[in-house]
């Protein structure tokens, strides 16, 4: 028989408040464009200059934007505080995970603080990626994880043929979604900014150089493939898949040493 990993209690509750903030995320571009389509259909565009969805943006249609119907002006109240309050449901949610992180298990937490060594892997999408795999090191390698996130090549074989799809997005879809949104930052060439540094500061030297291998390996790649006219999704998604390898890596590189901290505190 096949183990299966039974999450606690605890882990159920976070894998709750993350996707409680993936469907409030939603719902806030849903808001989002219902306003801009129907400030479109009414011809209303913003300034030159001025970019969608930015705090300038914000203030053309609160203070220049009316209309001389009292329908339309009603419908413009509304939509603009579905979108305002779209983005306050959204700063809650991101402090009760901020403060749901503080009451996580040491084991957990430490592979939370440890995947935020990874560029594009912040704290929103570490907790989220922790809250869907569970223990990292149930996985008996990268692929197996790669497997579990869907993110892996379709495949037809019948007898010499052999023929490869698409993903089989048949695995996790909130862990998959995660890891293709970090894969994007890869685009750009390998570096460790001011945040990027805050955040390895509590990681040790081993992660840091996985986090670092990460960068190389990962933006060599998408210049490899973008120069051979590869689709620019495919090429991020296919980052995405290489991604999960090194959060396998640092997985089970951090719960390796919390089992090793636990006995002798034992």
């Amino acid at each position: 028989m096949t183990p299966v990993w039974v999450p606690d209690a605890a882990h159920e509750a976070l894998r709750d408040l993350v996707r409680a903030r993936e469907a409030a995320k939603k719902d806030q571009l849903r808001a989002k464009h219902r306003l801009s389509k129907f400030l479109l259909r009414q011809g209303r565009r913003p300034p030159t200059g001025v970019k969608p969805w930015t705090r300038n943006y914000l203030v053309w249609v609160k203070h220049e934007v009316h209309f001389e119907q009292m329908a339309q002006e009603a419908t413009l109240l509304d939509y603009l505080n579905e979108v305002e309050h779209a983005e306050l449901r959204i700063a809650r949610l991101n402090l009760a995970i901020e403060e749901a992180v503080k009451l996580t298990p040491p084991k957990m937490r430490a592979v939370i603080e440890a995947l935020q060594a990874l560029r594009g892997v912040a704290q929103v999408a570490a907790v989220t990626i922790v809250a869907e795999l569970g223990e990292v090191s149930r996985f008996s390698g990268a692929r197996q994880l790669m497997g579990y996130g869907g993110i892996v090549a379709s495949e037809h074989s019948s007898g010499k043929s052999n023929w490869r799809g698409g993903i089989t997005k048949t695995g996790n879809a909130h862990l998959r979604r995660v890891v293709v949104e970090a894969a994007w930052a890869y685009r750009h060439r390998p570096s460790v900014g001011k945040v990027l540094k805050r955040r390895q500061a509590v990681v040790s030297e081993e992660v840091r150089e996985i986090a670092w291998k990460a960068q190389h390996r990962l933006h060599t790649r998408y210049r490899k493939l973008m120069a051979r006219g590869k689709e620019k999704g495919k090429v991020v998604t296919a980052m995405g898949r290489e991604l999960l390898g090194f959060i396998w890596a640092i997985g089970v590189k951090v719960e390796a040493a919390q089992k090793v901290t636990e006995r002798r505190a034992a």
